[in-house]
């Protein structure tokens, strides 16, 4: 996947190293660590970004998610899940942050 935000491509470019080992743990973690699904994978990542306040992130997995074959349905589901747990302000930055991918 090329890169959504350019702070990222500069960070692999002046942290090569750094860069390796935090793909290297992601893929340790997303890959082999459990038995949840490809998709329930990218649906926990993207609402922990989104309630978390991580937008940057948050364009990313939705990204990847759309990539693995989650369905814009399930993706409005997880978000709205945030709103009993995190708040409808939460959601609404989240949502805004959708609506910009789509």
């Amino acid at each position: 996947m090329k890169d959504i935000h350019t702070v990222f491509t500069q960070f692999k470019e002046d942290f090569p190293q750094v860069h390796l080992k935090h793909a290297e743990l992601g893929q340790e973690i997303h890959l082999k660590s459990g038995p949840l699904p490809e998709k329930t994978r990218w649906l926990i990542k993207l609402t922990v970004s989104a309630s978390s306040g991580h937008h940057r992130a948050l364009e990313t997995h939705l990204a990847k998610a759309r990539e693995a074959d989650v369905t814009e349905g399930e993706i409005k589901h997880a978000l709205l899940l945030l709103i009993p747990t995190c708040g409808f302000p939460a959601f609404m930055e989240a949502y805004r942050t959708y609506q910009q991918q789509s």
